[in-house]
């Protein structure tokens, strides 16, 4: 793989990526909330149908051949599946057996964790010390996170600790995915496709034994779902597997802190929140931790 040092333009190209990725996961829940109560099963299986069916369009009009989509070495399908369906069973498992607002707390321990893995896990010839700018900004963007939890109430309860252990499950699922995938840099993101589609089939047969089938009661319910395998669950993963794997992770980790207070501004723009004086904080928190965790890219 190459260095990003040395292909600056691709790097920039890459973190703009990245924060595409960001800005479609911040668009998540109310995309959710819009689409109704369908099963989480169903609604994975549902969505990313859609986000392998953009990229194997996406693929195909490019000359990708069908082999050549599937056609990818067993620890990079482990990795691939094993990240993007492994942290969505995990998180919904989390979900039915500890409040959200908990779960959702420990969940976003991944970017930080991102930030602490991509020296020890990441290809020989990047790794490096831990600068303080990185690791000081990943802090200060979970700190926002932690304040904005905590700006609606928190009560972390023994009775759920397998729920938390779920949670931690999801964290450290995706910050191995995101740091691992830099390692398969040469492999293409037309890989993803093939993923999405292994996942929505994982998730088919989950939703089989273990939900109800409920459709989406509105044709409005129904966009919503196709916008979230177009977008958060879907364009994002594409997005973020170019990022992580051209630009720089560790500013890529405190950028994602961006990701629930955009998800809380857009349900208090839609009306489906209240706005509190705990997000402006907890934004200006992320906004200082991603300036000093990129001061590196600025530099350069």
């Amino acid at each position: 793989m190459h260095d990003s040092k040395e292909n600056p333009a691709n790097e920039r190209q890459a973190m703009l990526a990245g924060l595409g990725a960001i800005s479609l996961w911040g668009c998540l829940a109310a995309l959710s909330v819009t689409a109704g109560p369908v099963p989480p099963f169903q609604m994975v299986a549902m969505t990313f149908a859609v986000g392998a069916a953009l990229g194997i369009v996406r693929a195909r009009w490019r000359g990708v051949s069908w082999r050549e989509l599937v056609h990818w070495p067993a620890l990079v399908w482990l990795l691939g599946v094993g990240g993007l369906f492994g942290y969505h069973a995990f998180y919904f498992a989390a979900l039915q057996l500890a409040p959200p607002a908990e779960a959702n707390l420990i969940n976003y321990l991944w970017p930080l964790l991102i930030v602490l893995l991509s020296a020890p896990l990441g290809p020989r010839n990047e790794r490096r010390r831990l600068g303080w700018a990185p690791l000081s900004g990943a802090l200060l963007g979970f700190a926002g996170v932690v304040l904005l939890a905590f700006g609606r109430g928190l009560d972390f309860a023994s009775g759920y600790a397998l729920g938390y252990a779920l949670a931690l499950g999801c964290a450290v699922t995706w910050s191995l995915y995101s740091v691992l995938s830099r390692r398969f840099g040469e492999t293409p993101t037309d890989a993803i496709a093939a993923f999405c589609a292994a996942a929505s089939l994982l998730s088919f047969i989950c939703h089989l034994l273990f939900e109800r089938t409920q459709w989406p009661a509105s044709p409005v319910a129904w966009l919503a779902v196709l916008a979230l395998g177009i977008g958060p669950t879907g364009g994002a993963f594409y997005l973020w597997d170019h990022a992580v794997k051209r630009g720089d992770i560790r500013a890529l980790g405190a950028f994602s802190y961006a990701t629930p207070i955009l998800s809380t501004a857009l349900l208090i723009f839609c009306g489906l929140a209240q706005p509190t004086s705990a997000l402006l904080v907890a934004a200006l928190l992320v906004t200082a931790g991603a300036v000093l965790a990129s001061r590196e890219i600025w530099k350069r």
